[in-house]
């Protein structure tokens, strides 16, 4: 089972909050992305053998991070339906998509026939698709979006690029 967290942080926190997620939780940081968007960090959670283990482990503790300071502002939670490809190289930005109902898994299957496209994963949550991209810089990325934007069944999307995490060297 794979599970994502998204996190908006209180203006001015997000170093603090990903220090308490890659030292305090010990979550690897392969798994933690810093976003550029309406979510600033999103973390992944591979490997879970139920929802239990994501809410009693990583979901309500989490949630608490820097509960009397309020460091976390806005919480979503992203449960994988249907999972893409485990990521094997960090990507260049996320995409959020929602579908028509009937076209979930389809437009999920042609997502994953795209090179550029890392995972696509069908989640429970606000989003109907979180696809995870490589681009080798904004203008590319800017093409990709728009052929994932001409897959029939796409209503709406929207595009976080990742940013290089200071706190701990890159992978």
């Amino acid at each position: 089972m794979k599970a994502y967290m998204g996190l908006t942080c209180k203006p001015g926190s997000y170093n603090e909050v990903l220090k308490k997620l890659l030292l305090g939780f010990h979550i690897d940081q392969q798994n933690v992305f810093l976003l550029f968007g309406p979510v600033d960090i999103l973390v992944q959670f591979v490997e879970l053998k139920d929802l239990q283990e994501f809410t009693e482990k990583w979901f309500n503790p989490i949630r608490m991070i820097g509960a009397d300071e309020d460091l976390i502002a806005k919480t979503v939670s992203l449960v994988a339906i249907s999972e893409g490809p485990k990521l094997s190289e960090k990507p260049f930005a996320f995409i959020f998509l929602n579908t028509k109902p009937k076209n979930l898994e389809t437009v999920r299957a042609k997502l994953l026939t795209i090179p550029e496209v890392l995972s696509a994963d069908s989640v429970f949550g606000p989003f109907d698709v979180i696809c995870s991209v490589k681009a080798a810089d904004p203008e590319e990325l800017e093409t990709l979006v728009s052929v994932i934007q001409q897959i029939s069944g796409i209503e709406t999307s929207f595009t976080s690029i990742v940013s290089p995490i200071r706190v701990l060297p890159d992978w």
